[in-house]
């Protein structure tokens, strides 16, 4: 498999959509995340209600990958649980690492054009960006450590 491989049409299609969401106000906790390999950055705001996400925002300077993860989460997040959350973090990194099926779940079912990515260790780190950065927000949360 080439590298150019793990772009395919559907990963840039959705790379291509991440919306631009201004930064939050007042969130419950932000985090950056840096991917040393590339330079990509991921920055999220979260604001949690019971349990459940009920804002969400972020500043992606990113590649592809970097940026589908984030487009495909920024689509979805609103709502989900935190424990939905780690879940997917989890998820991800058993795809990635483990030889792991992807999320499962209609909400997070376009995270599956990212398995080719498994095969380039090198890009581990940028498409884990978002899902590192939303688990730092609801660790700080939940140490009160937030905003």
């Amino acid at each position: 498999m080439e590298l150019s491989d793990i772009y395919s049409d559907k990963i840039l299609e959705i790379a291509g959509k991440l919306p631009e969401i201004p930064r939050l106000d007042a969130p419950d906790a932000s985090a950056r995340k840096v991917s040393r390999v590339c330079g990509s950055i991921v920055e999220v705001d979260l604001n949690i209600r019971n349990g459940i996400v009920a804002d969400y925002a972020h500043d992606i300077s990113a590649c592809a990958l970097g940026q589908t993860a984030s487009s495909v989460v920024a689509e979805n997040i609103i709502g989900a649980s935190t424990a939905e959350l780690r879940q997917l973090r989890d998820e991800m990194f058993a795809m990635l690492k483990n030889d792991g099926p992807p999320p499962t779940g209609a909400r997070w079912q376009d995270l599956k054009y990212l398995e080719p990515v498994r095969s380039y260790t090198a890009r581990h780190a940028s498409t884990m960006l978002v899902f590192e950065a939303i688990v730092d927000c609801l660790d700080q949360i939940e140490k009160g450590q937030g905003h």
